[in-house]
C-alpha cells in the first residue's frame, strides 16, 4: 500500500462497519448524479435529434414501427461526465484521480467513441471506419496507461505473466473492441442494452467494493468502482427514455460507450493486479470482472454466432439481416417486447450476479441461488406456452364433463 494511505485521514471507514476504505455513500451519489444528468439531458438530446435527422427509419428486421430518434448515448456521455466531475471534488474518491490515470484516459477514450457514435448515428459509417474508431479509442485506454499489464494463471507454477508494453497494449485492445462489438450487437430491442450495461456495471461495481475492502481501502482501486458505478447510474437514467415503447434509441453512441466503460473497468479492476497479492486459489475472483462482462454478453453472442451458423447453411451471407434472432424467437413464443426484455434481463442476471456472488461468498451458499435463479429463468421463458397449454387443458376438460 502507499505510504501516504497509512495516515489516519486517508482512510475512511464504513458507517456499517464493512471496512476500511470504502467510500459507499460517494460512490451512491456517483451513481445517482450520473442517473439523473442522463435522464435530464437525454429529453434535450432527444429533441436535438429529431431536428438534426438522426432518426432511426424501420426496417424489416426491427422491433420498431415508427421512426424513433438516435443519439441516447450523448445524454448517457453527459451524466458520466458530470458523475466523474463531481467524484474528482469528493473528499474520498478524488484521491484516485490523484494516484491513477484511469479516470483521464476513460474521458478521452469516450470522447473519441462516442464522437465516432455520433456520425454513424446521424449520417452512417462503413463498417471498416467505425472499427478503426474502436480501435483508435481503445488506443488511447492503452497510451493513457489503462492496460491489461498483468495476466494470473491458474495452472503450472508460472502465477502470473508480466506482459510488455506492446502485448499489454495488443490485449487490451482486442478485450476493449470486442467488448465494445458484443454490447453493440445487443442493441436490438428496446431498453436492452441499457438494462444489461446497468446489470453488468452493477455487478462490477460490486466486486470492486469487495477489492477496496481487502486491500484495506488503496485508492488505486477506487477508479473501477468509480466507472462501474458512473456507467449503471448512465444506464439507469436513459432507460425511463428507452423501455418499450422507445422514445430515443441510444444508437451506436451509446452502445459502444457502454462497451468501451464496462472494458475500462475490467481492465482497471483485474489488469494489474498480481496473482501473489491474492494466491493461486483466487484466479477466480481477480478475473471476475472479465468474467462478468463475458456472462452479460454471453447470450447475445451465442445469439451471434448460432444466427452466422444458420445464415451460412441457408447460403446467404452472415451479414444477411432476418427475424429470427433470440428476441424474435421470445415475440414469437407470446412474449410482449417489455416482456423480453425483462426475461433477458433476469437470464443476464442471474449469470452476472452469480460471478459476483461467488467473489464474495463460499459457492456453496451461492449455488442454490444460482440454480432457483436458473428455474425462475426458465419458467418465464416458457410461460406463454405454458399458459396456452392450461386453457386448452381446461377447456379440454370442460368438453369432456
Amino acid at each position: 500500500m502507499h505510504p501516504d494511505l497509512m495516515q489516519p485521514d486517508l482512510l475512511l471507514a464504513a458507517d456499517s462497519g464493512g471496512g476500511a476504505g470504502v467510500p459507499f455513500r460517494e460512490l451512491l451519489l456517483i451513481g445517482l448524479t450520473a442517473a439523473a444528468v442522463t435522464y435530464l439531458v437525454t429529453s434535450l438530446v432527444r429533441t436535438g435529434a429529431i431536428r438534426a435527422g438522426a432518426v432511426a427509419v424501420p426496417r424489416t428486421r426491427d422491433v420498431h414501427v415508427i421512426p424513433t430518434p438516435r443519439l441516447g448515448g450523448v445524454g448517457m456521455f453527459a451524466g458520466v461526465l458530470a458523475a466523474i466531475m463531481l467524484a474528482a471534488n469528493l473528499p474520498a474518491l478524488t484521491r484516485g484521480f490523484a494516484y491513477t490515470n484511469d479516470m483521464s484516459a476513460v474521458l478521452a477514450a469516450g470522447t473519441v467513441i462516442v464522437l465516432v457514435g455520433v456520425i454513424d448515428d446521424r449520417w452512417g459509417l462503413d463498417a471498416l471506419t467505425k472499427f478503426l474508431g474502436q480501435v483508435t479509442a481503445a488506443g488511447v485506454l492503452v497510451v493513457m496507461g489503462v492496460s491489461w499489464y498483468l495476466v494470473p494463471v491458474p495452472f503450472g507454477d508460472i502465477d502470473t505473466i508480466v506482459l510488455d508494453p506492446f502485448q499489454a497494449g495488443l490485449l487490451t485492445v482486442f478485450i476493449t473492441v470486442a467488448t465494445i462489438n458484443a454490447v453493440n450487437f445487443v442493441d436490438g430491442l428496446d431498453g436492452l442494452a441499457a438494462g444489461l450495461g446497468a446489470i453488468s456495471a452493477l455487478a462490477i461495481c460490486l466486486f470492486s467494493l469487495g477489492l477496496l475492502r481487502d486491500q484495506g481501502g488503496d485508492v488505486s482501486y477506487y477508479p473501477p468502482a468509480l466507472i462501474a458505478a458512473a456507467l449503471a447510474g448512465a444506464c439507469l437514467g436513459f432507460l425511463p427514455h428507452n423501455f418499450s415503447p422507445a422514445r430515443i434509441f441510444m444508437g451506436d453512441s451509446g452502445a459502444m460507450l457502454i462497451g468501451l466503460l464496462l472494458a475500462a473497468a475490467a481492465t482497471s479492476a483485474s489488469g494489474r493486479i498480481a496473482i501473489y497479492s491474492y494466491g493461486p486459489a483466487d484466479v477466480f475472483t481477480l478475473l471476475s470482472p472479465l468474467i462478468l462482462v463475458a456472462a452479460v454478453v454471453f447470450i447475445p453472442m451465442l445469439d451471434m454466432l448460432m444466427a452466422v451458423v444458420r445464415r451460412t447453411r441457408a447460403g446467404v451471407g452472415f451479414y444477411t439481416p432476418d427475424k429470427m434472432h433470440l428476441h424474435h424467437r421470445l415475440l414469437e413464443l407470446g412474449h410482449s417486447q417489455r416482456r423480453v426484455a425483462l426475461i433477458i434481463y433476469l437470464w443476464v442476471g442471474v449469470l452476472a450476479f452469480s460471478v459476483a456472488a461467488s467473489t464474495i461468498f463460499p459457492v456453496r451458499y451461492v449455488a442454490p441461488g444460482f440454480a432457483a435463479g436458473l428455474i425462475l429463468a426458465v419458467t418465464a421463458t416458457m410461460a406463454p406456452g405454458l399458459q396456452r397449454r392450461y386453457a386448452e387443458w381446461r377447456t379440454g376438460a370442460r368438453h369432456r364433463v
